[in-house]
């Protein structure tokens, strides 16, 4: 008995000294591992999302902006009874109970599933005053982006998804400026996991967007849209477009297309809304690119101004017979451009030949992007010079065999407004001592023509279009207006021809003539007529309309800040409001 007696005190001993030795060498040896242990398990970091920067015009009126909002999640792993609190939520949320209820019978293996993000105010107290026994819900506060001025816009704005992440538009290309760097903090929990406090000697404060001011004017732009919804009701066409541009800056006032979507809610349209037009889709120009080669040919002296040319409504060019609308006799190189004649312009096409051809137009900036800050722009369609054949010297000359969008047109026809410089058109607005207007493209001017030549198109020929010729319907009372339309038939792949049913119809046009301060484009693809839609008959009095009434808005003093402060104010209150209570 006293060997066991001793044996057995023996082991205890042993026993006892190895946990004291354990608790020697965790106090000592691995205090410092099992600390920071400890602690992490305490602690939580978590981030602090930055603020994404406004978008404003170029007189600080808010375009897109962000709002706080909460958003509300359940933990299912914690629901016993989903179809209960699927009932409890869904009716003050308007969702639908079974759905509900379906979702988090399939997440309970999850701690977190979201119910409904970016709750109104009107919402969120309606949860507030819900019981649902033990905590399986909470809110959590987001940032969500909203666009003041309703579908105005869109297209440029563009839109984020409901993660914030940029989908389209400047909200896209100009992300790296808007979206900030987020913060991060510290948590300290007790432990039964709640937050008991926030280490702010650790805090890492977010840096939030800057604010990006653009060239647009959004009483101009309101203007274009507005007159763009008039074509569609007059014309039910598939596609409009508008763009006014300054000239001497490149500046871009306005840009809307038709069809198109709410920002906010963009799902909620038809994807074909979602083009943008006025930079994405090419089509044949037509007759609105002859001023442009006429006045190249002029200025490299290949053509005089006062040398006439038989118009006499048909013209034998090698095997092809072209023709035009009626017969005009002679006319000199202002009346080709005056009454758009077709063989005027092809006898300039073999004056030039297809290599000087494809230079003029290469030089006004055909086939290659402006460079414009969105995404998704079309470089436009002009073949290699070796595909080009004695069809092709007719053809371009009188705007077909080539594509542009009406960035491109209105971009060409601003060099022959200022002065013969071919000038990048952008969005942004430069040089204000803004230092968040961080340009991801610089504007280039290149000189194409001499500014005598350019001057000559625009105060002559280009205003005799207005008087005389086919956009007389583009005049306005009191300005001297310079125009260009055009009517080019598309072409259709399925007959390897031009359709006789189907057009794009256009109209450029500026003023003052002496000193052009706005060039207003509209095009419109597939109006509905009877007869020939012709471009002074489609899109002229649009263009003339845009134009007159954007030069009254430069000339009217824009609104005090007090009134965009109290605009915004006013947006920020309502935005969450009760829906039932909108308009």
């Amino acid at each position: 008995m006293t060997g066991r007696l001793r044996l057995l005190m023996s082991g205890m001993l042993l026993l006892w000294a190895a946990l004291a030795f354990r608790l020697v060498h965790v106090q000592w040896r691995q205090h410092r591992t099992f600390s920071e242990h400890a602690v992490a398990q305490q602690a939580l970091n978590e981030t602090i999302p930055a603020r994404l920067g406004d978008i404003v015009d170029r007189h600080g009126r808010l375009l897109a902006t962000t709002a706080r909002t909460q958003s509300l999640f359940v933990d299912p792993s914690k629901i016993a009874e989903p179809e209960v609190v699927a009932a409890i939520l869904a009716e003050p949320l308007g969702l639908e109970a079974a759905g509900l209820a379906r979702r988090i019978a399939r997440n309970q293996h999850r701690k977190f599933l979201w119910v409904k993000r970016h709750l109104s105010e009107w919402e969120v107290d309606r949860i507030y005053g819900l019981e649902l026994g033990e905590p399986v819900w909470g809110l959590r506060e987001e940032f969500r982006r909203v666009y003041p001025q309703g579908s105005l816009a869109a297209h440029v704005l563009g839109w984020r998804n409901i993660d914030g992440v940029p989908q389209a538009g400047l909200e896209r290309t100009l992300n790296t400026l808007l979206q900030g760097t987020d913060g991060q903090r510290t948590l300290v929990r007790d432990a039964r996991g709640y937050v008991i406090e926030v280490l702010q000697e650790v805090t890492q404060p977010p840096r939030h967007g800057g604010t990006v001011t653009l060239t647009l004017d959004a009483t101009i732009q309101r203007i274009a849209e507005g007159r763009l919804d008039h074509l569609v009701a007059n014309w039910n066409p598939r596609s409009v477009s508008a763009v006014v541009l300054d000239p001497q800056t490149g500046e871009i006032l306005a840009m809307g297309c038709r069809p198109t979507f709410d920002p906010a809610r963009p799902a909620a349209g038809r994807a074909e809304a979602w083009t943008n037009h006025a930079v994405s889709s090419a089509y044949e120009p037509g007759s609105t690119i002859k001023p442009c080669l006429m006045a190249w040919a002029v200025d490299r002296r290949l053509v005089s101004p006062s040398e006439t040319f038989a118009c006499n409504g048909t013209y034998r060019m090698g095997r092809r017979l072209l023709h035009d609308h009626r017969a005009f006799g002679t006319l000199d190189v202002a009346g080709i451009i005056t009454f758009s004649s077709n063989i005027g312009m092809a006898q300039i096409g073999q004056r030039l030949g297809n290599e000087r051809l494809r230079a003029a137009v290469r030089d006004f900036g055909f086939g290659r992007r402006t460079g414009v800050e969105l995404p998704g722009e079309s470089a436009g369609i002009v073949r290699p010079l070796e595909a080009w054949d004695d069809f092709s010297t007719g053809s371009i000359p009188m705007g077909q065999e080539i594509a542009a969008t009406p960035l491109q047109m209105i971009a060409a026809h601003a060099a022959l407004a200022n002065g013969g410089l071919l000038i990048t058109p952008h969005l942004v607005l430069r040089d204000r001592g803004k230092a968040s207007n961080r340009e991801p493209t610089g504007v280039l001017a290149t000189k194409i023509l001499d500014p005598s030549t350019a001057r000559w198109m625009v105060t002559g020929p280009m205003v005799e279009v207005v008087r005389r010729g086919t956009a007389r319907k583009a005049a306005i009372d009191g300005l001297t207006v310079f125009a260009k339309t055009g009517t080019a038939q598309k072409y259709d792949p399925a007959t390897g021809a031009y359709s006789t049913d189907r057009y794009v119809t256009s109209c450029l046009c500026g003023a003052p003539a002496d000193a052009p301060r706005l060039l207003v484009l509209v095009t419109v693809d597939e109006p509905t007529s009877k007869d020939a839609p012709f471009g002074g008959k489609v899109a002229a009095p649009a263009a003339s309309d845009i134009l007159r009434r954007a030069l009254d808005a430069l000339r009217s003093p824009p609104p005090s800040d007090r009134l965009f402060r109290m605009a915004a104010d006013t947006f920020q209150h309502t935005v969450n409001a009760d829906p039932s209570s909108r308009r």
